[in-house]
């Protein structure tokens, strides 16, 4: 994914939107160096050596979220945000006043990637196609290399002009969880606290076709209990309230035969599919 992070900013650096406004960083190659002397590129070159990789902990989180596919609840642990530092450096290469030439560059790169508090999707390359949320990034963070001089020592080299640039993304530690969805709700109440509860149960369903497919308005009937529901787009049903114990769920769905299927509330969420056969 890192390696992915340093084509995207690659691509940003390179949008052809600023082929006229920044001529200079479009002819400029991008590399990903480390810049040790001696550093000599052939052509004008801007250099995001990655000096810096670590857990961003303001935007640690330990939610989960969860979504529904095909009646079965998929729960994403949150994903460790990293945030990746990068040092800008910029090589001209022939003509005269190379100082002023390098400084033009680091200027075209600085106004190039401030324009973007998060990356925009159409720069995203690899694993962070569709990466969500989207990725933060800051130019000239204020605690990045407050001691550039030794920095430089230690890369050993001379110290030479540069600017820091970070973003973070978000990298997947825990695999999903994929489990029903929760079938049956069970609500107890006391109104004085020596009599027993009354209980209410709810119940959830899903009607589906012999692939699995969900059947979306669908007619299901808990006549005993004189409810009826119509299934939505999901085919997901709900019944509410359900006293325990046996029952019967009447199916109609154009296109597929009726059904009765039988029941036992409470019950395992496989109990509350009602499979059609088509007619």
């Amino acid at each position: 994914m890192i390696r992915d992070l340093s084509e995207t900013l690659r691509k940003v650096l390179k949008d052809p939107v600023f082929k006229t406004q920044f001529p200079q960083l479009q002819n400029a190659d991008i590399v990903f160096d480390r810049p040790l002397d001696p550093f000599n590129p052939q052509n004008p070159t801007i250099d995001l050596f990655l000096y810096d990789v670590r857990e961003n902990l303001d935007l640690r989180s330990n939610e989960y979220t969860t979504e529904i596919i095909d009646g079965q609840v998929i729960t994403h642990p949150a994903a460790l945000r990293l945030a990746c530092s990068y040092l800008v450096t910029a090589w001209p290469v022939g003509g005269l006043d190379l100082a002023l030439q390098e400084h033009r560059l680091l200027t075209q790169v600085l106004r190039v990637l401030s324009r973007y508090p998060t990356i925009p999707s159409r720069f995203l390359q690899g694993s962070l196609i569709g990466q969500d949320p989207p990725l933060p990034m800051v130019a000239l963070h204020p605690d990045a290399l407050k001691n550039l001089a030794e920095f430089w020592s230690s890369l050993g080299s001379k110290m030479k002009a540069s600017l820091t640039i970070t973003v973070t993304i978000s990298v997947p530690v825990f695999e999903d969880v994929s489990d029903f969805m929760v079938t049956t709700q069970t609500i107890s109440y006391r109104t004085k606290d020596n009599t027993p509860p009354d209980i209410v149960l709810r119940i959830g369903g899903r009607v589906v076709d012999p692939s699995a497919n969900a059947v979306p308005g669908a007619v299901v009937d808990l006549p005993d209990a004189g409810l009826r529901q119509t299934t939505d787009s999901s085919g997901h049903f709900v019944f509410d309230p359900v006293t325990t114990g046996p029952h019967k769920i009447s199916v109609l769905a154009p296109g597929f035969q009726p059904k009765d299927q039988n029941v036992t509330v409470p019950g395992s969420p496989e109990d509350y599919v009602v499979q059609l056969t088509p007619l």
